[in-house]
């Protein structure tokens, strides 16, 4: 079995990127900006903004935080977005998911200019995904695509089926999927005899955020799995398939799939640092 390394992928991203900003910087040009807000203090929301911050800068590229306690009215958020709408210097704005349960999370993030939505979620932006003319893509499926494409993994005429529906990944992923040409089945928590499905699946997508979603056994001989969840067990970090107790099984069952943690994740931040710079580099052609 190929172990789909999106480190090294994610890293070869970020390493071109570095000299795109550097060739930015020696013209004399300003430098592309992102602007982050994060609304309350949720460890794992913090930890995240911390990574994305800090691998920003550490590319060359600026990067704003706003820090606003869960106190703060939706009016406030959104008096913010409009400067920021409005700010020339920023590029992309990312308000940090989830919001606290008592916001309107929809409203908020249709309220940022959709050419400057850094996560591809304002609604102009799903729209445009669907009709195939996406000006910005979604950060993770983006980056499940790279990796099939870095790694000649053949989409087009293929059965990939994907397990979740979220507007973060699993939508826009079979949209992409698609586009790419391949046979698509979009599962999810009310699909029927899951395992049925997944063995005549040449690809396999799985972001249910269920750990032991799917065994072994439950993939046909030679298929591909891109294991997107992260799910935080007694054990550590878990797929909702690949983990150390399953890598064997599967090894002897798949051609390829992505390592949980290693595969996916890094990819996802490597597609936001390039969602930064394409918005950049459309605003200033």
């Amino acid at each position: 079995m190929k172990i789909i390394d999106g480190k090294a992928c994610a890293q070869q991203i970020k390493d071109q990127i570095t000299k795109e900003v550097e060739m930015i910087r020696a013209i004399g040009f300003r430098v592309p900006k992102l602007a982050i807000i994060l609304v309350g203090d949720r460890p794992d929301s913090v930890s995240y903004v911390r990574s994305k911050e800090k691998t920003c800068k550490s590319l060359g590229m600026n990067c704003d935080t706003y820090l606003l306690p869960a106190t703060t009215s939706e009016r406030e958020i959104m008096d913010l977005i409009d400067r920021l709408n409005n700010d020339r210097t920023v590029d992309a704005i990312l308000i940090q998911l989830p919001l606290p349960e008592h916001y309107d999370s929809a409203k908020i993030l249709d309220f940022i200019d959709y050419k400057k939505d850094a996560d591809g979620l304002h609604l102009m932006n799903v729209g445009l995904l669907h009709l195939g003319e996406p000006y910005v893509m979604p950060c993770t499926p983006k980056g499940i695509i790279s990796l099939l494409e870095t790694n000649n993994i053949e989409v087009a005429g293929k059965h990939a089926v994907v397990i979740g529906r979220s507007q973060l990944v699993g939508e826009p992923t079979a949209q992409l999927l698609i586009r790419q040409n391949a046979t698509v089945t979009l599962c999810h928590s009310h699909t029927k005899n899951l395992s049925d499905i997944t063995r005549i699946g040449d690809i396999i997508i799985t972001a249910a955020g269920h750990p032991n979603l799917l065994k072994p056994e439950d993939f046909k001989e030679g298929a591909i799995l891109i294991d997107v969840a992260i799910n935080r067990t007694e054990e550590g970090l878990e797929g909702d398939v690949y983990s150390p107790r399953t890598r064997e099984a599967l090894e002897q069952r798949l051609s390829a799939a992505t390592p949980v943690p290693g595969g996916v994740g890094p990819m996802t931040i490597a597609m936001l640092m390039q969602n930064v710079l394409d918005m950049y580099k459309i605003k200033n052609a």
